[in-house]
């Protein structure tokens, strides 16, 4: 009797749990679906969308995504659940997200962090091109500039979004205005790397404490390059499409040759292999990749002002027109809304300026319709990068600036170069084992061949056998085996 009591304890105790199990699970789900069953204040179904973006969480985000939720529930019956990640963990963070299968529906995305040609490859964001063709999506389409598109295309097929800003690459000489006044330096004029000497050599001899030409680790000077994979890719102006090795082209040693000569001479940091950007280090130049007005927010970040001058003209690559995108996750429940959303982004004005700059009258004041000053700038509770937003050229313009700003952003874009490789993306899977052993090449050598600290000819040597030896010939081949075939396709 004890055993027989014993067995339907044990059936009794399994039964219990059994049922506690399912609700408990019945309870997770509903919790985790229970903004799915909201209901806004004109009686229809609230779906939220949870956004992944790039940055740090503002302090005042609760109190702004409030407002910005009221107006969405209004507009499109929808809500957001931002979420940011650091810029630092971004790739590696959303790349754990993905490959987990988890149910989001935005994401940041861009050339530089959150791989969009990788992601997308594999499936991970929404092919987008059967909603951009509806009436309703040819609004969005008509909104974003063309080139844009042409960058985000993958084997025909746009999987994000473009953020309209700045279009192409332009790297700038930025220069300390205090020592521009004081010696009457013709910045304007200064272009090359070369051009650069005769006021490297005044600042030298009439300014100790002061460097001439400051590199930090992360300087490169790849201005007559389109680098479709690092180091390989097309000199910028090549119509044939010949792929070559950045580092076997004569102007990329006559610009090391020059930096070289500028470290023998003193007017390059000695420690320019390894520096950290220092903001306290006085210089009189520097370099920076910029577009209209960028002289302001380097101003602001230096806390001295500084004035610039183009290096060569703005060169529009796939890198720079795919420098910020948000794309619809595969795994997303609620693609239609979240595509409804992005048009709504990129196209209404109170909304994007919402997202951007918080609230009127709490982190800014209006100055005119289209112009704002912002509250309270010591100690700003809402600070977000404006470029992961969607259309910058729909925002507010600050006080400080001309109102004829976004106008002068797209006469910029306009008048850039277009890469003769634009819309190629190259399929690097048949040489993936070779790219991870040449990066690892780069790292030994990049920073102290850009440093100027060592002897050209030796360094480069060295590092162009490495190379070879790791396999960039395979790459190169490769990759104009791809570019050819898609040049005969684009004809």
């Amino acid at each position: 009797m004890k055993l027989i009591r014993g067995i339907k304890t044990k059936k009794f105790i399994t039964s219990i749990s059994v049922a506690l199990f399912f609700i408990m699970t019945l309870t997770f789900f509903t919790s985790c679906g229970n903004n799915s069953n909201k209901v806004g204040s004109n009686g229809q179904k609230i779906t939220e969308l949870t956004w992944y973006t790039i940055g740090i969480e503002p302090k005042d985000y609760k109190q702004v995504i409030t407002e910005v939720n009221k107006y969405l529930e209004e507009k499109i019956n929808v809500n957001l659940n931002m979420k940011f990640i650091d810029f630092g963990d971004y790739t590696q963070k959303m790349s754990v997200i993905i490959n987990s299968g988890e149910n989001y529906d935005l994401a940041f995305t861009c050339s530089w962090a959150g791989d969009y040609l990788g992601n997308s490859r594999k499936g991970a964001f929404l092919e987008l091109d059967n909603m951009l063709n509806t009436e309703s999506g040819s609004l969005l389409y008509k909104t974003i500039d063309q080139r844009f598109w042409d960058g985000a295309s993958i084997d025909g097929k746009i999987y994000g979004v473009p953020n309209q800003k700045e279009l192409g690459v332009a790297p700038m000489w930025v220069f300390t205005k205090e020592y521009v006044d004081k010696y009457n330096i013709p910045y304007q004029t200064l272009h090359s790397l070369e051009d650069l000497e005769p006021w490297l050599k005044v600042i030298k001899e009439n300014e100790p404490g002061v460097v001439p030409l400051y590199i930090t680790k992360g300087f490169s000077y790849t201005v007559f390059f389109d680098q479709l994979v690092d180091p390989v890719g097309i000199l910028s102006d090549d119509q044939t499409l010949t792929i070559r090795n950045m580092f076997e082209t004569a102007e990329m040693k006559k610009s090391l040759e020059t930096l070289r000569r500028y470290y023998q001479l003193g007017y390059i940091n000695a420690d320019s292999a390894t520096a950290q950007d220092d903001k306290s280090v006085k210089r009189l130049v520097t370099k920076g990749d910029g577009q209209p007005y960028a002289e302001q927010i380097w101003s602001k970040d230096l806390k001295y002002d500084v004035v610039a001058s183009p290096i060569v003209n703005t060169l529009i690559t796939n890198a720079s027109s795919t420098g910020a995108l948000i794309a619809i996750s595969q795994n997303s429940k609620n693609k239609e809304k979240a595509f409804e959303f992005l048009t709504l982004l990129n196209t209404d004005k109170t909304l994007r300026n919402l997202l951007n700059y918080g609230i009127d009258g709490v982190h800014y004041e209006k100055v005119s319709e289209n112009s704002i000053k912002l509250l309270n700038q010591d100690q700003r509770r809402y600070e977000i990068p404006y470029f992961g937003l969607g259309n910058m050229f729909i925002t507010y313009t600050l006080d400080s600036e001309p109102d004829t700003k976004w106008q002068e952003f797209k006469e910029f874009n306009d008048n850039a170069n277009v890469s003769p490789a634009l819309g190629f993306k190259f399929d690097a899977s048949k040489v993936s084992s070779e790219l991870a052993a040449i990066n690892n090449v780069l790292e030994e050598f990049k920073s102290t061949l850009y440093s100027g600290s060592v002897d050209v000819d030796e360094y480069l040597t060295k590092l162009n056998t490495k190379l070879k030896e790791q396999g960039i010939d395979k790459v190169i081949n490769e990759m104009q085996s791809q570019i050819n075939q898609w040049k005969a396709n684009k004809n």
